[in-house]
């Protein structure tokens, strides 16, 4: 059973800038999906960033150009660097891995098979 831990989160102003990672406890295999998530108080949960296994990116376009995930297989990491983020920019974020295969890309919330327990980001104005 896969166990994914975050870190990185904190407060920081906006305009400046904050990484996230998220070590697998086992090996994330090239194939496998892996993203970022967040959820504010009161709203659902949205996608931030996907990887696919070739190293296709997708964005939700509200980061578009601020954020960009990247992923470490030989440290079975993920990265998020997030650049100038905003006051909007405040959530708890999550990393998952594994999305089912039915789903044919990566992008989308559904059919994660693993979660990790989220790690909180405030961005100050």
């Amino acid at each position: 059973q896969m166990q994914l831990a975050e870190s990185g989160g904190g407060s920081v102003q906006a305009g400046g800038s904050l990484r996230l990672s998220c070590a697998a406890s086992a090996y994330t295999y090239r194939h496998m999906c892996r993203g970022w998530f967040r959820q504010a108080p009161g709203k659902e949960r949205e996608g931030v960033a996907t990887i696919d296994s070739d190293g296709s990116t997708n964005y939700a376009d509200s980061v578009k150009g601020r954020f960009t995930i990247s992923r470490d297989n030989a440290k079975n990491t993920l990265y998020l660097q997030m650049d100038s983020p905003k006051p909007e920019d405040t959530a708890m974020y999550y990393c998952a891995a594994d999305r089912d295969p039915i789903y044919t890309t990566c992008w989308g919330a559904d059919g994660w098979n693993y979660w990790g327990q989220g790690t909180q980001v405030t961005v100050s104005s």
